[in-house]
């Protein structure tokens, strides 16, 4: 079986230092008409805690394929619960528990 290859990009702050971070996933809104991408530190270990970031992908990209380009903020406290809800179902597998609960 073949190991599958983390996606990775890099995302330069407000000051021009660039960070590089894993792609935790990406997922498509219809609601919203647009595409999302959730990323996290590369290099983080298993048991730390790490912190998760948000952003909308360019107008038009493809979530299965990000082609990159300036990621976009999220502007909305809606966009923001979606984004959680999504998140909470990715990280607990379904599950109506809340993310911030240790797993069994």
């Amino acid at each position: 079986m073949a190991e599958e290859i983390q996606q990775q990009i890099t995302i330069a702050d407000e000051n021009g230092d660039e960070t590089l971070y894993d792609v935790l996933f990406t997922f498509q809104s219809e609601d919203y008409d647009r595409s999302y991408i959730l990323v996290y530190p590369t290099g983080k270990g298993e048991d730390e805690e790490i912190e998760i970031l948000a952003f909308a992908l360019p107008d038009g990209d493809n979530p299965s394929d990000p082609q990159g380009g300036e990621l976009k903020p999220i502007e909305t406290d809606e966009e923001w619960d979606m984004i959680e809800s999504v998140l909470n179902t990715f990280l607990n597998g379904d599950d109506d528990e809340v993310a911030d609960q240790p797993k069994e």
